[in-house]
């Protein structure tokens, strides 16, 4: 008898409350007058990717640590425009103060809930897509374009990215990648360190852009193919004055390699016995009702305890 495959959901949970918070009015309160716009969206998005994407699996992925130190020592400009004057991130205060509340809602479900100290999420979302495809199709649900260097047709692994919202996913595979960007459908890692990417503080490399950069890659298929042909003497390939940027380029191409390729092997405990199937109840519902009640949740939570009853 054959096992049906298992959809599994993987959240950048930070891009999706951060997209929460900007998206719902702060106007959006607790009883006692506190903000809690980002815990509803949060829930609220949830709720729609659980009634649309019916997954087996769900895991909310997270940041235990969003500038690691691996990152940073190859890097010292990644993510260096974000530092707050306490070394911490900019997080907004009002955004900061939910966050425990979104952890003990997601732990009241029984939603998995995933960090792994000296990683991002992504390095959590890598990770389990690679592990989790061996079961079935894995979605990832993410604003973040680093994480399209992940799709793989064959796992199946997509990226529904977010930028036009929850309701307008854009289903990206190894084909739309292709065709948005002109590179191989998982090419985008080594595109994006040579284009660069200023919102993490990557420079790329000075006299290359969007253009060169897709034509480099579907000619040389990755940075370490690149930096083969320069090692070679290759001179075919390379549109005008790109050669030359390369090598001028060399030091950098192996610091942004670290940074920007999201680790897909990850061996701790946190995710050794990680529990991913979907709650059809609530794990804690004692809990879930004083959280609703005290953080005015009524309506969101009812919504994503009707998607999960489904």
């Amino acid at each position: 008898m054959t096992t049906k495959p298992k959809r599994l959901l993987l959240l950048d949970t930070p891009s999706l409350y951060f997209r929460a918070f900007y998206g719902v009015p702060e106007s959006v309160t607790a009883p006692d007058g506190t903000p809690v716009n980002a815990v509803r969206g949060l829930i609220d998005m949830i709720a729609r990717l659980v009634q649309d994407r019916s997954p087996d699996r769900l895991v909310c992925c997270m940041d235990a640590d969003w500038r690691p130190a691996f990152r940073v020592e190859a890097l010292p400009s990644y993510k260096a425009h974000r530092v707050a004057d306490d070394g911490g991130d900019q997080t907004p205060d009002a955004l900061e103060a939910q966050l425990p509340v979104i952890d003990a809602v997601l732990d009241a479900f029984g939603l998995a809930r995933a960090g792994v100290p000296g990683y991002e999420a992504d390095d959590v979302i890598g990770t389990l897509a690679v592990r989790g495809a061996a079961d079935g199709p894995v979605d990832i649900v993410t604003g973040d374009r680093d994480l399209f260097q992940l799709v793989d047709d064959a796992g199946p692994v997509s990226v529904l990215y977010t930028a036009r919202g929850i309701r307008n996913l854009q289903v990206m595979g190894e084909a739309e990648v292709a065709a948005k960007y002109g590179i191989p459908g998982r090419g985008y890692g080594d595109y994006a360190t040579l284009r660069g990417d200023p919102s993490d503080g990557l420079p790329g490399v000075p006299g290359v852009g969007d253009k060169t950069a897709a034509a480099l890659i579907t000619r040389f298929g990755s940075v370490d193919g690149i930096l083969a042909a320069l090692d070679a003497g290759t001179t075919d390939g390379f549109p005008a004055g790109a050669r030359k940027r390369m090598e001028a380029a060399r030091e950098y191409l192996a610091s942004a390699e670290t940074v920007v390729r999201v680790v897909t092997d990850i061996d701790a405990p946190e995710l050794a016995k990680l529990d991913d199937r979907l709650p059809s109840e609530p794990r804690d519902a004692e809990a879930l009702v004083e959280l609703a009640d005290t953080w005015n949740l009524s309506s969101p939570v009812n919504r994503l305890l009707n998607a999960l009853s489904r």
